[in-house]
């Protein structure tokens, strides 16, 4: 009998080592069946790889799924969430975040297809991550066993982990035997550079750390320009041409590697409740969140853009902290996708060195009257003395304690 009667596991497996490592302790230690699942999210590594070391570790090959999840990472996930123009604490784009639903979901899909018992993931004890699967994983399933090693396993060094990949022949490459100088983890949305050389935040980050643009220094001395186009909201193509969610974000990537934008050196409060520091590359989501609020700024009225700003850090909050599947981001996500009904139409961005400026925008939806606006005498009636009743109205009470300070000293 396996250990805790659990005889078949799901485990999101990338086929590097430290996943490598609790497969093979999830078979020795678990007497488990593994079933391993490996996700192409546009992470700029071959995963086909993924297979055979899955094999070489005794995995069934009925019990591999390797998937390409890209498209519906970028539709379901990420657009979504730029809906909102969502930020975590004033600067970061979510990168790493949102993508723990979608790989829980998938694994809890599997699990259901294989008849697996359980769940696993590599998320160490101190971060994020292992809070973003588990609630997933509980949201989608709530009666699913969840296996953590890192909270589980007795390995008190990385030497440890080591000998026992040695012990059972698990490949070890040259660069994992010294120090690794910073972990990353990366998407079509991002890459995230955290640990090791990155962990003292009054020092610079090195520039080999950024893997996903150039400096802004080195960007080109001209500036470039795109036209994005948008429908209910998001984005569906550029200049022009109409790309599907993937093919777009990849677009603005290569925009935005080549004109140094997307850069973020940030110190963040974690779920769990210690400060870390990343460093953070999205340039393909910098210049989409610089354009989809050019796009609000004439389609969406005051009311509906000024509610949806305030509504944003509590969204952030929510998928920061591993409750995308929850009801309340969900009542958030029907309120914010209803606002982008008029979201529509074209904007024009200029890319330079770093920069992202919105330098044009039009829709067939747009709320600007330039009638209204002009200091030119305009075809729409407007009286500027209605404005004094406007403006007393709203200084009534401020006027009313006033004079009451004045009165009372106060």
């Amino acid at each position: 009998m396996s250990k805790h009667g659990i005889k078949k596991v799901v485990l999101a497996y990338s086929g590097g080592l430290d996943t490598s490592i609790i497969l093979k302790w999830l078979q020795t230690e678990y007497g488990a069946e593994v079933v391993t699942f490996t996700a192409d999210l546009g992470q700029g590594e071959e995963i086909e790889p993924a297979r055979a070391k899955a094999l070489a570790a005794g995995v069934k090959p009925e019990n591999i799924f390797i998937e390409d999840v890209r498209e519906e990472f970028v539709r379901d996930y990420v657009f979504p969430m730029f809906r909102a123009n969502t930020v975590y604490e004033g600067q970061y784009l979510l990168g790493t975040s949102i993508a723990r639903p979608l790989i829980a979901k998938k694994q809890i899909d599997i699990a259901r297809q294989t008849g697996a018992d359980a769940v696993s993931h590599g998320a160490t004890g101190k971060g994020n991550d292992q809070v973003r699967f588990e609630l997933g994983y509980y949201a989608l399933e709530p009666d699913i066993h969840v296996i953590a090693p890192w909270r589980e396993w007795d390995f008190k060094s990385r030497e440890a982990l080591l000998d026992f990949a040695e012990k059972h022949q698990i490949q070890i490459t040259k660069d994992k035997r010294g120090e690794a100088p910073f972990s990353v983890d990366a998407n079509l949305l991002h890459s995230s550079s955290e640990g090791k050389v990155l962990e003292d935040p009054a020092v610079e980050a090195p520039e080999f750390v950024h893997m996903r643009t150039i400096s802004p220094e080195a960007a080109p001395d001209e500036p470039t320009i795109i036209t994005m186009d948008f429908e209910g909201g998001d984005p569906v193509a550029i200049d022009g041409v109409r790309m599907s969610p993937a093919t777009l974000l990849t677009r603005l990537n290569q925009l935005g590697h080549d004109n140094g934008i997307g850069r973020l050196d940030l110190v963040e409060n974690r779920f769990v409740g210690m400060k870390s520091r990343g460093v953070y590359e999205t340039p393909g989501g910098t210049i989409l969140l610089a354009a989809h609020r050019g796009m609000e700024s004439i389609t969406l009225d005051r009311g509906s853009m000024h509610l949806k700003d305030e509504l944003m850090p509590r969204y952030a909050s929510l998928i920061y902290n591993g409750f995308w599947f929850a009801p309340e981001r969900e009542m958030l996500q029907a309120a914010i996708d209803l606002s982008q009904k008029h979201v529509t139409g074209q904007v024009r961005v200029k890319l330079y060195k770093g920069n992202v400026s919105v330098i044009g925008r039009t829709s067939p939806w747009s709320l600007y009257d330039q009638d209204l606006v002009t200091f030119e005498e305009g075809r729409v009636a407007y009286d500027h003395r209605d404005a004094a009743g406007f403006i007393k109205l709203n200084a009534l009470r401020l006027r009313v304690q006033a004079r009451r300070d004045r009165r009372t000293g106060g």
